[in-house]
């Protein structure tokens, strides 16, 4: 038997030519358009981020960050991003992923980008999933982007629980000191990647390990993710 192709969000089974989200929803997908601004509200959350670990002294080169669509509890589009994270719907994340990547090519900055991380899980987290959902995310948008991928250049050091099950107020706490950066290849702009963007403290963590191995300004670190948590 063959299970029936759905809609990741109305469940409305899906037509020979449609994948993964039928046409009407497909219609009203909540982009961000942040791709479109290099200052917008994600960049300006996320290099007030990072501003808090930089010394005064040093100048550190814009942040830049989009997301690909706006994540609401409300909105039964939080099925895309929760789909790969928790019900390892990896080909439909591929798929969601490789938009992002399109996306970004239509920025004035993503064509600058010559390395794509993605944001590391502990080895405890990614033996219980099989995956790290950030991960295939990256994958894909450095396909999109033609540029190499570096799996490898970020390692989680320390097992801690879930963002999402953390208040905004402790988030930064959580994964403070949480990651270290390991393999390092040469690069002038690194696209950090994950899959939800919420406070930021994540990225901000990662950020800091990667500045520590490239302390240079002239290396410009920016962010990517699948989708933003808005106000």
């Amino acid at each position: 038997m063959v299970l029936p192709r759905t809609c990741v969000v109305c469940g409305r089974d899906l037509t020979l030519e449609e994948r993964h989200i039928c046409l009407e929803c497909a219609c009203d997908l909540p982009f961000t358009r942040f791709w479109e601004r290099e200052h917008n509200p994600m960049a300006d959350k996320y290099n007030e981020r990072i501003s808090a670990h930089i010394p005064d002294a040093v100048e550190e080169a814009y942040a830049f960050a989009a997301a690909l669509l706006y994540y609401s509890e409300d909105s039964p589009y939080k099925r895309i991003p929760q789909a790969l994270k928790y019900e390892r719907k990896i080909s439909q994340g591929r798929y969601f992923a490789a938009l992002l990547g399109e996306k970004l090519l239509l920025s004035s900055w993503a064509p600058t980008v010559d390395l794509v991380v993605p944001v590391p899980v502990h080895w405890k987290r990614r033996l219980k999933r099989g995956y790290n959902q950030a991960e295939i995310i990256a994958s894909e948008v450095a396909r999109k982007l033609g540029v190499p991928l570096c799996a490898e250049c970020l390692r989680r050091t320390r097992f801690s629980v879930s963002q999402t099950s953390v208040s905004l107020e402790k988030k930064a706490s959580n994964v403070e000191g949480a990651f270290v950066s390991v393999k390092i290849p040469p690069a002038r702009h690194i696209l950090l990647v994950d899959d939800t963007f919420t406070s930021g403290s994540t990225l901000a963590a990662c950020h800091k390990a990667l500045r520590d191995a490239y302390p240079t300004p002239g290396v410009r670190i920016s962010v990517a993710t699948m989708s933003y948590v808005g106000p």
